[in-house]
């Protein structure tokens, strides 16, 4: 009888609604706060970014703080938000994007793969479009491989999901 497979996925995804809930109480906390009130701040939501206005660089920073501080409270992970420069915007603000990680990067899925070989397991690694797929006969090995690949400092947010034996 033949054994059967069990395999992993490392996938990297946001709860878009707790985006949105933590930037709405965001918000209302820049609406009532005593230093930003009527001050212009305010953060806009792209499908693959939030972008950060505000009148000067010290006012951005603190919308930045109040933007993390609600993140964390949700529980999306900011390691998976990537800040870009502040910019100036047309009226002398400042504007800055921040992006969010959608899926694994082809380089990191590739340097998954390679952490995995050079396990030396008899496990397969497959990259899928935005994840990596990690299969094999034994649970110990896969589970030797999520505890290797969590203490890799790959620099971005991870998730293992759809584990089946």
């Amino acid at each position: 009888m033949a054994k059967k497979q069990s395999s992993f996925d490392v996938v990297s995804r946001i709860d878009d609604q707790e985006v949105k809930n933590a930037v709405n109480q965001a918000t209302h906390e820049l609406r009532t706060r005593f230093d930003l009130k009527g001050t212009g701040c305010e953060i806009q939501i792209e499908p693959d970014a939030l972008v950060l206005v505000a009148p000067d660089e010290v006012k951005l920073r603190a919308v930045d703080e109040i933007l993390a501080t609600k993140l964390a409270r949700r529980k999306v992970p900011l390691e998976a938000m990537t800040r870009g420069d502040a910019e100036r915007a047309a009226g002398g603000r400042v504007r800055q994007r921040i992006s969010m990680q959608r899926g694994i990067p082809m380089e990191k899925a590739k340097e998954i793969v390679k952490l995995i070989k050079k396990l030396k397991l008899k496990l397969q690694a497959q990259i899928l479009e935005d994840s990596v797929r990690v299969s094999g006969k034994k649970r110990d090995d896969l589970q030797d491989a999520i505890r290797a690949i969590k203490d890799s400092d790959l620099g971005i947010h991870m998730q293992f999901t759809n584990y089946r034996n």
